[in-house]
């Protein structure tokens, strides 16, 4: 182990692409966790997500292309328009602050700016499945289609 460490510097010094890798993708690992850890929403998985259901009512909102949405989506999900979500206009979104809230859209990587206008607009319990639709049905979960 000891000899290893010796060679390490050379091994960077004569691999500086490699080394310059390696160190930004460390940074933006590291920067990604620390971020993970001050936001104030949580992300569910689908199990964490059943357990909700089962405890709670939550509200959950489907901000996928409402083509999408028609082909399976969470039962009970209501489907909104990325383009039209504002927590401060919705009527059923304002009735709602005390409830959890779950965000949801086919892959799970576009409501994490939309999880931020809500905890903005005051709501307290923000949360965003992980892996979106495509996740709830490869873990086998009910799904619904069509328009409700």
């Amino acid at each position: 182990m000891n000899d290893v460490l010796h060679k390490l510097p050379e091994f960077a010094g004569n691999h500086l692409a490699l080394s310059a890798l390696f160190a930004i993708l460390l940074v933006a690992l590291v920067a990604g966790e620390v971020g993970a850890l001050f936001r104030k929403w949580k992300m569910l998985t689908p199990a964490g997500l059943t357990q909700l259901i089962n405890r709670d009512t939550p509200l959950i909102i489907d901000l996928s292309a409402s083509a999408d949405f028609e082909k399976a989506h969470i039962p009970g999900a209501k489907n909104v328009a990325m383009s039209q979500f504002d927590p401060e206009t919705q009527k059923d979104l304002s009735k709602a602050k005390e409830l959890p809230v779950v965000l949801v859209d086919k892959d799970g990587r576009g409501v994490g700016k939309a999880a931020n206008r809500l905890i903005k607009a005051g709501f307290a319990r923000v949360f965003v499945l992980d892996g979106g639709t495509y996740a709830w049905q490869n873990a086998q979960l009910p799904v619904a289609k069509g328009k409700k």
